[in-house]
C-alpha cells in the first residue's frame, strides 16, 4: 500500500515525525511514557486558558471496582448552569490519559462555554472490557449526580471522544440507553474505533490505514480490550458499539473521519445505521487525512474539522435549552 500521494499536503510533513507505533505488551510501557512525554512538548507555548479552572477529582467506580480519577474543567466566565461535556481520550484502548488531551478539552470549553470532564478510565490489557466503559459510565453518574455542586444543567450533557475515546462513547451512549438513568443529548464522535471486526475483512479498503493507526495496531488494541482475538462471535456491544443490534432511541450523533483513516468504512456504515434507526447524525468525512490528523492543528483541513465539532456541539446545547 503506498497512500501518501493522496495525504492532504498540509499534512505530510506529520508522517515524518510521528514515531512508529509497533505495538506489543512488552513495549507498552515505554510507549505509554514516550506518548506522553510527546503530547506534553506538543502543549510548550500554547494558550494558557486562565479563564479555566481544572480540579482533579475522585469519583465512586463500579461496584468492586476503584475510584476513578476525572479532571474537571469550568469556566470562569460563563454564566451557570453551564452545559455540560463528557470527555473520553483516545489512544487505542490502550495508552494515553487525561492529561493528554488537556489542550483538546480547554479549547472546547473556551469555544463553546461549556464544563467538561475527562475521564482517566483504566486501560487494557491490564484492565479488558467491561472495565474501560465502567469507568465511564460511573464518570458520566457522577457528573448528572453532582450537576448542582458543579454548576451543570443535568438536562445538557452530551458525551465525546477521539478514537478509541469516540468508541468508548459510542459503546457508553448504548449502555445508558440501556440503564435509563442518564439522560443524554448528544454524542460527538471522532473517527471513532467501533468495530473489531475491521481486523478481520478479508478484502481491506485499499487506500485506508497506511498512517498512524494501521491493521497490526487495530488488531492488538482490539485484543487487549476483549481479552481475545478480534472478530469472534459474542462481542459485547458495549465494547464494540457497532456489535449492537439497535440503535434506535441514542442521542443525536455528530461522526467525522479522515478518507485514509481505516476506521473509514466502520464509521459510514455507523452513521447508515443509525440514520436508518432514525437518530438525527451529522456525517463528516476529510479528503487527504489520516487518522489523528487533527494533530496538524494548523493545516486548514483540521480547522476545518475543529469548527464542524464545535458547531455541532453548539447546536446540540443550544436545542436543549
Amino acid at each position: 500500500m503506498n497512500t501518501r500521494h493522496l495525504v492532504d499536503p498540509e499534512l505530510v510533513a506529520m508522517l515524518d515525525t510521528f514515531p512508529t507505533l509497533t505495538l506489543t505488551t512488552e513495549a507498552l510501557p515505554l510507549i505509554r511514557a514516550s506518548f506522553a512525554e510527546m503530547m506534553t512538548n506538543m502543549s510548550v507555548n500554547l494558550p494558557a486558558f486562565p479563564d479555566i479552572s481544572v480540579s482533579e477529582r475522585y469519583v465512586p467506580g463500579a461496584e468492586g471496582a476503584p475510584d476513578v480519577r476525572v479532571l474537571v474543567y469550568l469556566p470562569t466566565n460563563v454564566a451557570k448552569p453551564l452545559p455540560a461535556l463528557l470527555w473520553i481520550h483516545g489512544g487505542g484502548y490502550v495508552i494515553g490519559s487525561a492529561e493528554g488531551e488537556d489542550l483538546g478539552v480547554k479549547g472546547i470549553v473556551s469555544a463553546v462555554g461549556c464544563a467538561a470532564v475527562s475521564v482517566d478510565y483504566r486501560l487494557a490489557p491490564e484492565t479488558p472490557h467491561p472495565g474501560p466503559v465502567e469507568d465511564c459510565y460511573a464518570a458520566l453518574q457522577w457528573l448528572y449526580t453532582h450537576a448542582e455542586e458543579l454548576g451543570v444543567d443535568a438536562a445538557r450533557i452530551a458525551i465525546g471522544g477521539a478514537s478509541a475515546g469516540g468508541g468508548l462513547t459510542a459503546a457508553l451512549a448504548l449502555l445508558t440507553r440501556d440503564r435509563g438513568e442518564v439522560p443524554l443529548i448528544f454524542q460527538l464522535l471522532i473517527f471513532p474505533m467501533l468495530d473489531d471486526r475491521t481486523v478481520t475483512v478479508t478484502e481491506p479498503h485499499p487506500y485506508t490505514g497506511e498512517f498512524i493507526w494501521t491493521p497490526e495496531a487495530n488488531r492488538f488494541g482490539w485484543s487487549a480490550l476483549l481479552g481475545q482475538e478480534p472478530g469472534g462471535p459474542d462481542v459485547s456491544p458495549y465494547a464494540a458499539a457497532a456489535r449492537a443490534e439497535h440503535l434506535e432511541g441514542l442521542p443525536p450523533t455528530f461522526i467525522s473521519v479522515g478518507a485514509l483513516d481505516l476506521f473509514l468504512e466502520e464509521d459510514l456504515e455507523y452513521a447508515r445505521r443509525l440514520m436508518r434507526a432514525g437518530v438525527p447524525t451529522e456525517l463528516h468525512v476529510y479528503p487527504g487525512a489520516f487518522h489523528g490528523f487533527n494533530m496538524v492543528a494548523d493545516a486548514k483541513v483540521s480547522q476545518m474539522a475543529v469548527r464542524d465539532q464545535m458547531d455541532a456541539l453548539r447546536r446540540a446545547f443550544s436545542n436543549s435549552r
